[in-house]
Parts: structure tokens; C-alpha cells; sequence
């Protein structure tokens, strides 16, 4: 697991992204990490840190995690099939950072597993996933 992402595998922002505001921090083979400061935009009714964020997180770090080729040129995309979360607690602050990590599957489909931590380093989400992975 590298804490680093290689500048060479940098991709710009896509919609969504720019949207929520979060930035991939480190990539290599089977993890992914995700960082995101938080906002007032990114808060619920009771000014808790929406819960879809987490969702939104997990999902985004454990797909980035079974695609990692360590080469720009080739970039690979994954699908997700099934996403399972977890609450743990609640956000004491930011950044969140969402962990991913690919625990297994096969050619076409892999497993994985996220944890997202508050700015303490508190998990206050967890999940699984199941990706199916898909060309350029």
C-alpha cells in the first residue's frame, strides 16, 4: 500500500467529483484513499455529515482500489454491483478519509472492503462492495 499517489496516474476532476469536492490522495495495487474537507453543504438536517457522503466515499475509494494499473495509458473502470454500509459513529470533523481495499474476485469482478474516518482518525463508517470491472 503506498500513502502516495504517483503524479504521472493524476486524473482530472469528473462532474461529480468537482460536485462533492473530494480528491484521490493514494492509489496502488488493491487501495485507493479519498479525502474530503468538509463543507456546510456536505451537512444533514441536524448538521451531521449526510450519510450519502459516506456512502458516496466508500464506494468511490473501493472502486478506485480494483482499478489500479500503475499506467496512465491504461485505465480501467469498474461498475458497482452491490454496496453495503455501515454506520459506526458520528463525524467529529474533517477531512474524512475513506480507505478501500480489494479482497478478492476474479477476472471480471472483484470484492472489497472501506472504512471512512473522521479528522481524529475515528471510523465512523464501514462497507463492502462487490465491483464488476468494465473497458475504457
Amino acid at each position: 500500500m503506498s500513502d502516495e499517489l504517483d503524479p504521472d496516474l493524476r486524473e482530472g476532476p469528473y462532474p461529480f467529483q468537482r460536485l462533492v469536492g473530494f480528491t484521490l490522495t493514494a492509489w496502488s495495487d488493491g487501495f485507493a484513499r479519498i479525502e474530503l474537507p468538509l463543507a456546510e453543504a456536505h451537512m444533514n438536517r441536524q448538521g451531521l455529515p449526510h450519510g450519502g457522503l459516506h456512502a458516496t466515499l466508500l464506494d468511490t475509494a473501493m472502486g478506485y482500489a480494483g482499478c489500479y494499473t500503475g499506467d496512465a495509458a491504461d485505465r480501467r473502470l469498474a461498475l458497482t454491483l452491490s454496496l453495503t454500509v455501515n454506520y459506526l459513529g458520528q463525524a467529529r470533523g474533517g477531512p474524512l478519509r475513506a480507505e478501500g481495499r480489494v479482497t478478492g474476485g476474479g477476472r471480471r469482478t472483484y470484492f472489497a472492503e472501506g472504512t471512512v474516518r473522521d479528522g481524529d482518525g475515528t471510523p465512523v463508517a464501514s462497507a463492502t462492495g462487490v465491483f464488476r470491472l468494465r473497458s475504457a
